[in-house]
């Protein structure tokens, strides 16, 4: 009689079990399912959870209930003690006259969904749902790679970002130390580009459930040459004398100096001609007549080029002399004029 009782326990223990299953499916596919009485205490509604963290889910239970299960839709996860999910990372937390929760570790998204408390008082199985929602950090999966293009082209920008919940994206450009907000978009078009637009643009993606991922995209502008500064200047015969001559370009500019026709070599003629990025310095280390002039600054790349004329004139050392010699002169002049008018008085 002993073994007829046990084999009859555990066939009622496991028609129990099926039929907490069976009430599970048939709640999921549309049969309402009752909650139990208004005495009988629900579990949480719903737990809300970061992806990696831990969920606690948790049912409120009484003395009178004789039976408890944890289900995940129609997989049984546990009955009382007895673990049935093969996942390790579904334990037990607490099976008490108050209270029968489990607890999910490192939840990944496909965690998410109902989860539902089945118990048994009088013989009469209830159940209480939870439902579980995994939050998901944003993550920007695809994302344009710096690109270069020449004034006057279109460019498209794109960038694609996954979360839960959905990330809000956004572009801003930075220019030096500024930024501006230009999209609210995951794809960008910027139509007919200027050189002013070129610079860093930032896409984030952002949805509170972490900071914000960041990602940049370098956008080049390549445009022509156009000088921006040249200046006459004077120097005086004997000393050193310079004349400058400032471009901007993308890419940069390469420099030539002319005088009328003749092109100007580096090292010969007793002058030197240094470039940096956007500047040319044509220097004369020792001023002679036949180096005043006008002189022809080019600079040119790939889309064109421009030129300006730059003079080096008598600076204020030779004009000093010239106006010493008048001085003379005219001092010489007054001279003879004395001794003439003294000679005729005798």
């Amino acid at each position: 009689m002993r073994g007829v009782s046990a084999a009859t326990h555990l066939h009622r223990h496991l028609c129990w079990i099926l039929g907490a299953a069976l009430t599970v499916l048939l709640s999921i596919t549309g049969v309402p399912v009752r909650s139990g009485d208004a005495g009988f205490a629900k579990a949480m509604d719903n737990v809300t959870v970061r992806q990696g963290d831990s969920a606690i889910l948790r049912c409120t239970v009484d003395n009178s209930v004789t039976r408890v299960a944890w289900l995940n839709r129609s997989t049984i996860l546990y009955t009382g003690n007895d673990k049935w999910s093969i996942d390790p990372r579904v334990v037990i937390l607490a099976n008490t006259q108050s209270q029968y929760s489990i607890e999910i570790q490192n939840v990944d998204i496909y965690d998410e969904g109902a989860y539902t408390c089945s118990v048994q008082t009088d013989n009469h199985p209830k159940t209480s749902r939870v439902h579980l929602i995994v939050q998901v950090a944003p993550q920007i999966l695809n994302i344009s790679s710096d690109v270069t293009v020449n004034e006057g082209s279109t460019v498209a920008l794109r960038c694609l970002a996954t979360g839960r919940p959905e990330p809000a994206v956004t572009w801003r450009h930075f220019t030096g130390k500024s930024h501006r907000f230009v999209s609210d978009d995951e794809y960008l078009e910027i139509t007919g580009i200027t050189r002013d637009q070129s610079g860093q643009y930032e896409c984030s993606a952002a949805n509170d459930v972490s900071a914000p991922d960041i990602r940049r995209v370098r956008v080049t502008v390549n445009y022509p040459p156009y000088i921006s500064n040249t200046r006459n200047t004077g120097a005086s015969l004997g000393q050193k004398g310079t004349l400058r001559c400032s471009a901007l370009a993308v890419p940069l500019a390469e420099f030539q100096w002319y005088k009328e026709d003749a092109r100007l070599a580096n090292g010969l003629d007793g002058v030197r001609i240094e470039n940096n990025e956007h500047m040319s310095i044509l220097t004369f280390f020792n001023v002679s007549e036949k180096d005043y002039g006008n002189y022809t600054c080019v600079a040119s790349n790939k889309l064109g080029n421009i030129n300006a004329s730059v003079i080096l004139y008598a600076g204020p050392g030779a004009i000093h002399n010239r106006s010493s010699s008048a001085s003379a002169a005219i001092a010489a002049t007054c001279l003879w004029c004395s001794i003439l008018y003294s000679l005729t008085k005798f």
